[in-house]
């Protein structure tokens, strides 16, 4: 890995503009992919070494199931707690940490991500992107379809509604729902 490579990783990290092309970051894009592609071609009697292949993956984990189709951009960006559970479809762009707490759900469908682009046209030209830390807290369901933008918390008990966008932080004990997505119910 040359200085340039571990500058750009280290940049992503830490929320900085960065550049994803970068070599060392499309190696690691690469392993990425190569791992979901292991994990979503399995037969389903081999569940066992699917959650294997993405343990080795990801930052850290407790116990948790990923039902195939799964992808993601980096895997060492994301930390599950215990009990987690994600249905069909997800995918988690984890340019930036995704942390995710015990006994939380995903519906189908859902899309995590904490990659995004500048509003400067010059900028995105060159390729450059941003990555902002997503968290979920404990007891969190979030419902199908529903997307997650960069930088946001939800906080612990928390529910997002079918569809929902969430484009800013939830509240504790909060049903959020709609585009962009907000406070419909207290729990």
């Amino acid at each position: 890995m040359t200085v340039n490579d571990k500058i750009e990783k280290q940049k992503m990290m830490m929320g900085e503009e960065y550049f994803p092309s970068n070599k060392q970051l499309q190696r690691d894009r690469m392993n990425a992919k190569t791992v979901c592609h292991q994990f979503n071609q399995l037969p389903p009697s081999e569940f066992k070494q699917g959650m294997k292949l993405l343990k080795g993956l990801f930052g850290s984990t407790q116990s948790f199931w990923i039902e195939p189709q799964f992808y993601c951009d980096y895997g060492y960006n994301i930390h599950l707690g215990k009990q987690f559970y994600a249905n069909h479809g997800c995918v988690i762009l984890d340019g930036a940490p995704v942390t995710i707490g015990d006994d939380v759900m995903l519906a189908p469908g859902v899309l995590i991500s904490t990659a995004t682009h500048p509003l400067d046209p010059d900028k995105r030209r060159k390729g450059i992107e941003t990555a902002h830390a997503i968290t979920i807290g404990n007891s969190v369901w979030i419902g199908m379809g529903a997307k997650i933008l960069p930088g946001v918390t939800i906080g612990e008990n928390a529910v997002v509604g079918a569809g929902a966008v969430v484009t800013k932080s939830v509240a504790a004990n909060t049903v959020v729902a709609g585009v962009p997505a907000v406070p419909i119910k207290e729990l």
